[in-house]
């Protein structure tokens, strides 16, 4: 059996955990200055969800901008510009004229600073914990309705979600099948002290083994003030194994994502090529996804 390497070659990678106010220059002044210091030592860099505006439902709104007219936008592609790296921004709240909704959404740009993604939040995070917390994103925001699968240059493909989506593996199968192929899903989330010790690291782990690809998991930092996000940013391989992780304050974590690393685990375990699609039938099969293609 001859297996395509869906990771052409090692890719350098830096998450950072960044912490946000209420502030939105300081926000974006700090993302700028944290995006420069990665950029020495990453083909691709990735943000908070969030990483903007306050999380919070009845800020989202006032926080929100258009895509790719809105300043954090604008400021993204200059910066992804001058550095030359590929720039996975988090998440921010966008606004759609045409309908007045409002999205959480991630937006990724190549080293020219050219837009070549954008996530719309798919699930929304509408939870009820007793004893631990309650959120609705849906007061405010409004869900997207497609998958998102982007081009790394010569790397290969990246499957894209944010933090709630985590929870939905289709989004990461969609990914990692054919014509796809992906070698890593990148989750920008915030969760929170409840819900991050319990699944933020089991979640990373079974995205990972259950489509063998590299998980990338990117979290604001601890905030005193407001909504408390977990950290602990990380890397898992996929095999399943955290390569880097963040503790809870601002800072940046780097790995190097390996072609051989993957190429091995699919070849020995290659779930991939032993999947059951005259079994399961009625899962979303390839080729029929609803994808998005900027």
């Amino acid at each position: 059996m001859t297996l395509a390497r869906p990771l052409a070659k090692a890719l350098r990678v830096a998450l950072i955990q960044l912490k946000s106010g209420a502030d939105k220059q300081a926000n974006l002044a700090n993302a700028s200055k944290l995006i420069s210091e990665a950029a020495k030592n990453a083909d691709l860099i990735v943000l908070p969800e969030c990483f903007n505006s306050p999380y919070a439902v009845d800020q989202f709104r006032s926080y929100a901008e258009e895509i790719p007219k809105g300043e954090t936008t604008v400021a993204l592609s200059e910066l992804s510009k001058q550095h030359g790296v590929y720039i996975v921004g988090g998440s921010i709240p966008e606004l759609d004229i045409a309908s007045n909704n409002i999205y959480n959404t991630s937006v990724v740009f190549d080293p020219k600073g050219e837009v070549i993604a954008k996530h719309r939040k798919v699930h929304l995070f509408d939870i009820d914990i007793p004893d631990g917390i309650t959120f609705k994103e849906s007061e405010t925001l409004t869900g997207g309705d497609k998958a998102t699968v982007f081009s790394v240059g010569d790397w290969g493909h990246v499957g894209l979600g944010i933090c709630y989506d985590m929870r939905f593996p289709e989004l990461a199968q969609i990914a990692a099948r054919s014509p796809h192929n992906s070698f890593a899903m990148i989750y920008p989330g915030a969760f929170n002290t409840t819900t991050g010790p319990l699944h933020w690291h089991l979640l990373a782990r079974a995205r990972a083994v259950d489509n063998e690809v590299y998980t990338l998991l990117c979290s604001p930092a601890r905030n005193a003030e407001g909504y408390q996000a977990y950290g602990h940013s990380l890397v898992c391989d996929p095999m399943g194994a955290i390569v880097a992780e963040a503790g809870e304050g601002q800072e940046i974590i780097y790995a190097e994502l390996s072609p051989e690393k993957l190429a091995s685990t699919r070849s020995s375990i290659p779930v991939n090529f032993q999947r059951r699609f005259d079994v399961y039938e009625d899962f979303v099969g390839e080729g029929k996804a609803k994808v998005s293609d900027l």
